[in-house]
């Protein structure tokens, strides 16, 4: 049964005004699906996966392009055929007017971006796909959504979690990270994989994991751009706008998935993962990553940051609303207390005008309850409708 996505608005809107939709994200987590629904019965559909379609598309694309004059075409997994964007590209400007003609999709960002922007610039709409936010999922209970994570397999099919997340593992770095990156010692790279889980929520420094594998820094933060071009992973950068020696500038690292945390880190079952030390990692990380797909699913990069200070006080997120920051803390208690507030005062009182306002935390609470100084406790499950809500607002002049 087929679940609405709620990119679908955005598609519609780019495939109203555009010749090219690209439509990126990770693999598996449903772009042919939802092309091919959205899109409706009259489409074509070609796979570059089958090695007969690539070889034709490589050989012959004026005559692969030439089957599919009449009917819109989803053209799927384009990275594997980047010679033929120079010809789409032709296509397009002898019908610069004929919208929503060539719908493509693809699993990596870097090179697949390359040479899109280098081809068909002005030409194609790209929106980015990745798993299921909560909104898009069957309401599950912390510990499970958190336990299966977004892809569809594992979070509709929960039987089939453990073995689908260890074959996904195994497929990406036989398939991607070759294709990416020449890594020669896959092995190294799966010791690297497993150990950057386990700084899920933390301050990425290259050096010390380097030290920890007995590689070189530039290896650890090439190997760190392979998980983000393959969407495994996401940098939140630190906001520093004239903060001064205040603010550490170094990103923090999250997996974009809590499923493939929770493998890597090894838990042993759901209850276990959230009542151990990777519970709040964890949770931080599902409020990260639903605040990235919320800005997805409108067709914007997300516009997402943190703070601290040199003293250790720390704002979780920081989310762009309306031209202004809105200051989220993260707590993995039921009883949020006044003690944690204060990063989100200390925050604010740098911010000034800067700042939306009040702070929220996200937390395990019932039910909303006003915290000291105007901030506001909210239920984790409240977090991605108040995110719907506060994003539709418009920008401010």
């Amino acid at each position: 049964m087929y679940r609405q996505r709620q990119l679908a608005i955005a598609l519609s809107q780019a495939l109203a005004g555009f010749p090219a939709v690209l439509v990126t994200g990770p693999r598996q987590s449903g772009k042919t699906t939802f092309l091919r629904h959205e899109a409706g019965e009259q489409v074509d559909y070609v796979s570059f996966d089958d090695p007969l379609e690539r070889d034709f598309a490589t050989i012959d694309p004026a005559g692969f392009l030439g089957r599919f004059d009449k009917r819109p075409v989803i053209l799927d997994e384009i990275q594997y055929v980047p010679a033929l964007l120079s010809h789409l590209k032709m296509r397009i400007d002898a019908e610069p007017r004929r919208c929503g003609r060539w719908l493509l999709t693809g699993s990596q960002q870097f090179g697949l971006m390359r040479d899109v922007s280098e081809s068909l610039a002005g030409r194609v709409a790209i929106l980015e796909l990745p798993p299921f936010s909560y909104p898009e999922l069957p309401r599950p209970g912390l510990d499970a959504l958190l336990w299966n994570g977004g892809y569809p397999v594992p979070a509709l099919h929960p039987d089939r979690r453990d073995l689908w997340l260890r074959s996904y593992v195994s497929t990406y770095i036989e398939r991607d990270v070759r294709q990416i990156r020449n890594i020669p010692d896959l092995r190294s790279f799966n010791q690297f994989l497993n150990l950057a889980a386990t700084r899920h929520g933390q301050e990425f420094h290259a050096a010390d994991l380097a030290r920890e594998l007995g590689i070189s820094q530039p290896t650890v933060k090439s190997w760190a751009g392979v998980l983000e071009a393959s969407y495994i992973a996401h940098f939140l950068q630190p906001w520093f706008r004239n903060y001064g020696k205040r603010v550490v500038k170094t990103p923090k690292f999250y997996f974009h998935d809590s499923a493939l945390v929770s493998l890597l880190t090894r838990q042993p079952d759901a209850a276990a993962a959230l009542a151990g030390p990777m519970g709040g990692p964890l949770l931080e990380g599902w409020v990260v990553t639903e605040a990235v797909k919320a800005f997805m699913a409108l067709g914007r990069k997300p516009d997402v940051y943190y703070w601290r200070s040199h003293d250790g006080l720390e704002v979780d997120l920081l989310i762009v609303i309306g031209g202004k920051l809105q200051a989220v803390e993260v707590k993995l208690t039921a009883t949020p207390g006044a003690g944690h507030v204060e990063p989100l005062n200390r925050f604010l009182a740098i911010a000034g005008d800067d700042a939306v306002g009040p702070g929220i935390i996200i937390c395990r609470t019932a039910k909303e309850k006003a915290m000291p100084n105007g901030h506001l406790a909210l239920p984790w499950k409240s977090f991605p409708a108040w995110l719907q809500a506060n994003l539709a607002k418009p920008e401010q002049a």
